[in-house]
């Protein structure tokens, strides 16, 4: 992985997007009453980590893998063990394992090869994730973690969208999507108990615009690869 290279790979279009996600999180940042260094840090990784992932390009799980430490830390602070656990016992490990796969598996060196995924692939897949979905839920329950339910139902869009991303399928977007959104609850209901929690909800609203450019641009690249 060359950093100089992946910065340069990037067009226009999500050099801007880029920009205008760091600086939307940086004034939020800014003008909230109390500032988050930490917060802040993961937000800033986690939405760099997206553009690239986004553009295919391994750096991007690297990025994603540091986001995801951070995140759990943050994550303990407010008691969401689900979100800790999700993101230190699943996508941390997974995010290393898709460095491995996409590196193994290039279109070109700044571009992962798009995959299809069978019917049998996704009916894999889907017990997985309902099975892993059910244990975390008991988990979770355990640690009288709050918000229950939709710290249950972030574990198992957290599970599906890493996995996809690994089996480097263009839904993982898709995946992480539906997971920003049940993120964005989960830190309103934060928020509402501590002000300082806010700058996350702006952040995962980002994350939801980035992923859903992720599909897009993940489409069109499966075109051009198949039509290469």
């Amino acid at each position: 992985m060359n950093i100089i290279k992946s910065i340069n790979n990037l067009n226009k279009f999500e050099k801007r997007l880029w920009l205008g996600s760091v600086l939307a999180l940086l004034i939020t940042f800014i003008l909230s009453p109390d500032c988050n260094f930490l917060t802040m840090i993961a937000s800033l990784i986690g939405v760099t980590a997206l553009i690239f992932v986004a553009k295919g390009d391994a750096f991007g799980q690297l990025l994603t893998l540091i986001f995801a430490s951070v995140y759990a830390v943050i994550s303990f602070r407010f008691r969401y063990f689900g979100e800790m656990i999700t993101y230190m016992g699943m996508t941390a490990p997974i995010a290393l394992l898709s460095i491995i796969t996409w590196l193994k598996n290039p279109y070109s060196n700044l571009e992962v090869k798009v995959n299809h995924l069978n019917k049998r692939n996704w009916l894999i897949l889907t017990l997985f994730t309902i099975t892993v979905t059910i244990a975390f839920y008991f988990v979770l329950k355990a640690f009288d973690t709050p918000n229950l339910f939709f710290s249950t139902i972030s574990i198992a869009t957290s599970f599906m969208a890493s996995s996809l991303t690994m089996l480097r399928s263009p839904y993982y977007a898709i995946a992480y999507a539906l997971n920003d959104i049940v993120l964005i609850v989960l830190w309103v209901l934060a928020t509402m108990s501590d002000i300082s929690f806010l700058p996350m909800v702006l952040c995962f609203i980002i994350f939801l615009v980035n992923d859903l450019y992720g599909f897009c641009n993940w489409q069109a690249m499966k075109v051009r690869q198949q039509s290469s």
